[in-house]
């Protein structure tokens, strides 16, 4: 630490840190020497080292846990809202392996609410596709989509545990999602949800609910539920 910078010394401590979890010298889970340790590493004041954990934690660096210790945090994925993405391609560009596991895959007649969403007729059949997504083996989305089933008369569970939903689209409908939106909100995963995410129930998480369109035409209507710490998103404003 240079105590005769015009850098905060609480600053250059945050980019110590990083560096060394960037560098996997402190790597995903492992827990980071104490506040007093900290403090007697780097010849610094409590409150300098616990202003720098807490923005390493506001920056999602790290994570604490309440009587045990601070810990680094594993990697969250950025997912950029400006522009349409798939789960798929987004982990490819990170260098992740994505796949996918088919929970259940049933066909039945909607409801008028569900019909609502769907631009649908109540009683026409939907395909209920539930999911889990993984990166590098990691479940990180548990995700129940509804496809109309005259948009997709042939759609298999076999189909979508060989290829990604939108490469089915493309390549047997020549269909492609030429729009979406996206609605996101907090909520805490239900149980059946945290035992596939393999996490505790009721912890927090972010809640998204899409509609993807062919032009104007409705295509598919997605309900993810991801783990709050591993996903950010970014939407440009101008």
């Amino acid at each position: 630490m240079d105590k005769n910078s015009k850098v905060p010394l609480y600053l250059q401590l945050m980019e110590v840190l990083i560096k060394k979890i960037e560098g996997k010298e402190y790597v995903e889970n492992e827990q980071l020497p104490s506040e007093r340790e900290l403090c007697e590493i780097y010849k610094l004041s409590r409150i300098t080292v616990r202003q720098a954990l807490q923005d390493l934690e506001r920056e999602g660096y790290i994570y604490k846990l309440h009587g045990v210790g601070t810990f680094v945090a594993s990697k969250s994925y950025n997912q950029n809202l400006v522009k349409l993405y798939s789960f798929t391609n987004e982990m490819e560009k990170l260098g992740k392996k994505p796949t996918t596991e088919v929970l259940s895959f049933n066909v039945f007649a909607i409801d008028d609410r569900l019909a609502k969403k769907m631009n649908l007729y109540p009683l026409e059949e939907v395909y209920k596709i539930v999911r889990l997504r993984f990166a590098d083996g990691e479940p990180l989305m548990h995700e129940t989509s509804y496809l109309p089933k005259k948009i997709f008369p042939n759609l298999t569970e076999n189909d979508l545990n060989e290829r990604s939903m939108y490469e089915i689209f493309h390549q047997d409908y020549q269909i492609g999602v030429t729009k979406a939106t996206e609605r996101l909100s907090a909520t805490l995963i239900q149980e059946q949800e945290a035992k596939y995410l393999k996490v505790k129930g009721n912890q927090p998480g972010m809640l998204i609910k899409r509609y993807a369109y062919h032009h104007d035409e409705l295509i598919g209507y997605n309900i993810s539920v991801a783990l709050g710490d591993k996903f950010s998103y970014t939407v440009e404003l101008t």
